[in-house]
C-alpha cells in the first residue's frame, strides 16, 4: 500500500522535527542530541517556534531591561522585597518542595536550591498573601508579571545546564541579598551575569543556562516570569490561553492549603513510576539509553499508524 508522505500526520511530523532541530541548534551552547531528544523543551519546540517568530524583542540570550519600564517598580523597591524575603528565610519558609510536586524545579532541590512562590500564572498563593503581603501587592500591580518567587542558591551551590520549556515568557532576576561577587553568577548561552544587590536582568530562559555560587554567602533573588512581548495580537491571545491552562496547571504549594495544579499531581505519581528506570540507569547506562530510544521509536511508530 502506497504511503502518502504529504498526509497531515506526516506534515505535522515534519514541522515537529524542524522545530526540534532549530531548538537544538539555537544559540552557541547545546545539549548532547540524545538528551535534547527527550528534554521537555523538545516537546514544546513547535509552540516555542511560534513565540520566537512573533517576538517583539530580539531573540538573544539577554534582553535590554529598558524595554520593560513597568519593572522599574520592582527595582526601586528592592530593599522592601529583600526585607520580606529574609524574614521568610529566617522563619524557614524559603525551602525545597515538601514532596515530588514541583515538576518545573524538581531537579534543583538536589543541589540545595530553595524557593518561596509569590504567584504562579494566577492569583497569589494564600501563603504568600499571609506571609509577604507587601511583595504580593507590588507584584500584583504589574500585569506583565505572570509568576514570581524568592529563590535561594546556597553557598557553594550550582545549577546544571538546562533549558526552560516555555518561550511565552522571559525571566527576570533582581538581586536582593547576594555575595555581590563575580563568583556568584549565571551563564545564559555561555554569557555570564553576576548578581548584585538592587540590580536586575532579563534573559531568555529557553537558551541553555546554568548557575554557580562559588562564595561562602547565600544568594537570594526575586525571580519572575514576565510576559514576552509579541508582535501579533492573535498570537498573544494564544499565548495567554496557554498560560491560563497548561502553565497554570504546574502551580504548587509553599505550605499545606496552597493549591497544587493537576500537572504536579500527575508528576507526583509518575515520579515513582520512574524509580525502576533510575535503578536501570545506575546498573547500565547503555541499557538505559537503549530502552529509552526503543520507547521513543515506539511512540513515533504509534503516532504514524
Amino acid at each position: 500500500m502506497a504511503v502518502d508522505f504529504l498526509a497531515p500526520k506526516f506534515i505535522a511530523l515534519y514541522v515537529f522535527i524542524a522545530s526540534v532541530v532549530f531548538v537544538h541548534f539555537r544559540g552557541h551552547i547545546r545539549h548532547p542530541f540524545y538528551r535534547q531528544l527527550t528534554d521537555h523543551s523538545t516537546f514544546m519546540a513547535p509552540y516555542n517556534m511560534l513565540m520566537y517568530a512573533f517576538s517583539a524583542v530580539p531573540n538573544k540570550p539577554f534582553v535590554d531591561i529598558g524595554r520593560f519600564p513597568e519593572l522599574d517598580a520592582l527595582t526601586s523597591n528592592w530593599q522592601m522585597l529583600r526585607d520580606e524575603a529574609l524574614k521568610l528565610f529566617d522563619e524557614g519558609h524559603i525551602r525545597a518542595a515538601s514532596g515530588h510536586n514541583d515538576l518545573g524545579f524538581n531537579s534543583f532541590y538536589k543541589r540545595g536550591w530553595k524557593r518561596f512562590y509569590v504567584k504562579w500564572y494566577d492569583e497569589p498563593l494564600p501563603s504568600a498573601k499571609a506571609l509577604c503581603p507587601k511583595t504580593v501587592a507590588l507584584v500584583q500591580s504589574i500585569p506583565t508579571v505572570n509568576a514570581a518567587m524568592f529563590a535561594l542558591l546556597p553557598a557553594g551551590g550550582t545549577l546544571g545546564r538546562h533549558r526552560d520549556p516555555f518561550a511565552g515568557s522571559l525571566r527576570y532576576h533582581l538581586g536582593l541579598s547576594t555575595p555581590n561577587s563575580d563568583d556568584c553568577r549565571i551563564f545564559v548561552d555561555g554569557e555570564p551575569y553576576a548578581w548584585r544587590d538592587g540590580e536586575a536582568v532579563i534573559f531568555d530562559e529557553t537558551y541553555i543556562h546554568w548557575a554557580e555560587n562559588k562564595t561562602d554567602t547565600m544568594r537570594v533573588i526575586l525571580f519572575c516570569d514576565v510576559e514576552r512581548p509579541l508582535r501579533n495580537r492573535f498570537v498573544a491571545r494564544i499565548n495567554h490561553w496557554f498560560e491560563r491552562t497548561a502553565i497554570r496547571a504546574s502551580e504548587t504549594e509553599n505550605t499545606p492549603g496552597d493549591r497544587v495544579g493537576v500537572l504536579n499531581r500527575i508528576f507526583g505519581l509518575v515520579y515513582y513510576l520512574r524509580v525502576p528506570g533510575k535503578m536501570l540507569k545506575q546498573k547500565s547506562r547503555t541499557l538505559y539509553r537503549a530502552t529509552k530510544w526503543i520507547l521513543v521509536a515506539g511512540l513515533i511508530y504509534l503516532l504514524l499508524h
